[in-house]
């Protein structure tokens, strides 16, 4: 069936990093009089640069794309340009993603050379796989083979990205260890190899809360620099994280502006760290903790959902009844356990806290 041709022409809702900040790569570019390793886009400083935010000499803004300590940027975009991997670790909903994304971007121009990990993730998805067609019709050739995301990295020189490398099963992993020590991957079928050019690297992340699942091997883990992203030091630098990212989104899905509705973001980080952390802002009253994450992203997906609500249910202004039941939805996971855990935190913190009297009555609404 083809596509209407208006469809085909529409924006896409949620385009490459490389797309979404071309103008910014450009002024970077331009701007960037630095050393450039081969085949990199941008030197390491620009790159830097692009990630954490700043203004160029001729006041084009670069916006920051990851908020954390500038050194965890430099170590990352330094990995890149020696012979090792990066492997970016953290718990859930750290950006390792995000970040990942926006370093190929900012390296190679291109961050859509990606393998995303599943349990089901088979060794083709690293290495090569067959058109099957043409292998039965005139047997192994060049023409028959498939290349990888990190196949195709390797023989042009740029980034490939592995998401969640721990939930690839461990033989499949291993497939990566010829890869980045030799930098080489061999075809056997075609007594042939490929090896990686100048400027190819890889980027892989992986969640600590999945340790145990598919552990990597040694012989991997040394091949990787790992760089821990940590979650977001003060409540101050989450709300910010969450309002632009919100920010981004929503205006991809014609919400809302963010400043508005920032009293409302404030609370709902405040009430993801105190939970995350066991204990409230003030460090007086200690809480007990939920069974989720309850990360950064996962407040951006509830900002995100309640703002959707204040736009097509409401004034357009984001109130306490529009991320209530978003809140709700994160913190219980478990039915039995979470939900005692909520109820506790609501009549503690949440019901004597000056100001949220209405944030309390709207999530006693959807609670009980």
């Amino acid at each position: 069936m083809t596509m209407p041709e208006d469809t085909q022409r529409g924006e896409a809702l949620r385009p490459h990093a490389e797309d979404a900040f071309a103008h910014e790569l450009k002024a970077l570019a331009v701007a960037d009089d630095r050393p450039r390793p081969a085949r990199w886009k941008l030197s390491p400083w620009a790159v830097a640069t692009y990630l954490q935010g700043g203004t160029l000499a001729d006041g084009t803004v670069i916006t920051p794309k990851y908020v954390g300590p500038r050194r965890i940027v430099e170590v990352a975009v330094t990995t890149l340009a020696t012979d090792r991997a990066l492997l970016l670790l953290g718990v859930p909903g750290t950006a390792k993603t995000w970040v990942s994304e926006h370093l190929a971007a900012a390296v190679s121009g291109d961050s859509t050379l990606l393998v995303q990990g599943t349990a089901g993730t088979p060794e083709e998805a690293i290495r090569y796989g067959w058109n099957y067609a043409r292998l039965l019709a005139h047997g192994p050739s060049r023409e028959a083979l498939v290349p990888s995301p990190v196949m195709r990295a390797m023989a042009d020189g740029m980034t490939a990205r592995v998401e969640e490398l721990t939930r690839i099963p461990a033989d499949v992993q291993d497939t990566l260890i010829t890869v980045l020590s030799e930098k080489t991957l061999p075809i056997p079928e075609l007594g042939e190899e490929v090896q990686a050019v100048r400027g190819f690297n890889l980027i892989a992340t992986a969640n600590d809360r999945d340790r145990g699942v598919n552990e990597l091997s040694s012989a991997l883990r040394r091949r990787f620099n790992t760089v821990v992203l940590p979650l977001p030091a003060t409540a101050d630098a989450e709300v910010d994280i969450v309002a632009r990212r919100v920010d981004q989104m929503g205006r991809s899905l014609d919400l809302p502006a963010v400043p508005e509705g920032l009293e409302e973001i404030r609370r709902v980080v405040t009430v993801f760290r105190e939970l995350r952390d066991g204990v409230t802002d003030d460090g007086r009253t200690k809480v007990k903790s939920p069974s989720g994450t309850l990360s950064t992203a996962e407040a951006i997906s509830v900002v995100t959902g309640g703002l959707a609500l204040a736009a097509h249910f409401g004034d357009g202004v984001l109130r306490p009844s529009d991320v209530a039941a978003g809140i709700l939805g994160a913190v219980v996971r478990d039915p039995a356990a979470d939900k005692v855990v909520w109820q506790e935190y609501l009549e503690a913190v949440v019901r004597e806290r000056d100001g949220w009297k209405d944030f309390y009555r709207a999530c006693r609404e959807v609670t009980v």
